[in-house]
């Protein structure tokens, strides 16, 4: 299908507007940069949104931001956010997780984990492993309901959140009751015919992804890790249910597709929707797409509704 007009007026806007690409940039001028255009492409940050502290296993301070849901012991979805693990706040992704929180009835927890190339692979994963146990160990003492939790991300928030499920089989932790993963990261090299057909002109430039990862990982040995590309674990059986949403004017179609398929063929309950006329983070262009924003984001919610609020998937 098409670009969507309205996606097609905004991309053509981004390429006159004169601004350099982020993979010109340096990693702080470029998080200015996404940080300056999040705010015009959906709602600004709203406050009343509660934040707490959890120590990581350095000692680090990691900030989670908490958005309530209907209920005191509400189900909870623990978020990661998207950025190629060197862009991306609680603030940019805000409007996102607020929209999720109140359309699902859930309490939603933003974490900050940290970024590159400040901090290298593993670090961001090793911030969402100390989250999750930590909201396991402490979730009752802030009315968190710990037998209905999910996690959950955009891009490679996405990885995030499908790799710490991974890790909790491995280890044996109570696994989260589902994945909602956005266009995640999934493949140790981008080298698949959407990222040659969608490399450039499609907000995700093929180059930025690559500035990204260069940043965040520390040889090209660390791409066959399966907690940065979960396409290289051997294994996905037993995995929490996915709810995987994709677009279709995305470099990240094919390995998401890719993801979803393994999931499926490992005999993990798997729900795949494909946009149309979509592209790379569009559930946060809520001031673009309005319309295909919000129906992500009642896609996602409904996806969490069947699996924390249903006892039948306890």
């Amino acid at each position: 299908m098409a670009l969507h007009p309205d996606i097609a007026a905004f991309l053509e806007l981004v390429a006159d507007s004169g601004n350099p690409p982020l993979h010109t940039l340096t990693p702080q001028q470029a998080r200015t940069a996404y940080e300056t255009s999040s705010q015009m492409l959906d709602e600004p940050p709203s406050p009343g949104a509660t934040t707490l502290s959890v120590t990581c296993r350095d000692g680090h301070r990691l900030e989670l931001r908490r958005y309530q849901g209907t209920d005191i012991l509400s189900p909870t979805l623990l978020y990661f956010h998207g950025g190629g693990y060197t862009l991306g706040s609680l603030d940019s992704h805000d409007t996102l997780c607020r929209a999720i929180a109140r359309e699902s009835g859930c309490t939603v927890l933003a974490v900050a984990y940290r970024l590159a190339p400040e901090h290298k692979f593993p670090t961001a994963f090793h911030d969402a492993q100390d989250a999750y146990l930590w909201l396991l160990q402490h979730g009752t003492e802030i009315d968190v309901d710990i037998t209905r939790i999910a996690v959950g991300g955009d891009s490679v928030g996405g990885t995030l959140a499908t790799a710490l499920c991974l890790a909790a089989r491995d280890n044996g932790w109570p696994p989260p009751r589902c994945q909602v993963l956005l266009y995640p990261c999934t493949s140790a090299w981008q080298d698949s015919e959407s990222h040659r057909r969608y490399a450039q002109g499609h907000l995700l430039e093929g180059d930025t992804l690559q500035w990204m990862f260069g940043h965040y990982l520390n040889s090209d040995a660390d791409r066959l890790d399966w907690r940065f590309a979960p396409l290289e674990a051997s294994d996905l059986t037993k995995l929490p249910p996915a709810f995987i949403a994709l677009a279709d004017h995305d470099p990240l179609i094919d390995e998401g597709v890719a993801y979803a398929n393994r999931l499926q063929a490992d005999g993990v309950d798997t729900q795949l929707t494909i946009y149309p006329g979509m592209i790379h983070d569009f559930a946060r262009l809520g001031g673009i797409v309005p319309e295909a924003a919000q129906q992500a984001r009642r896609d996602i919610a409904q996806a969490l509704r069947q699996y924390l609020f249903n006892s039948c998937h306890a």
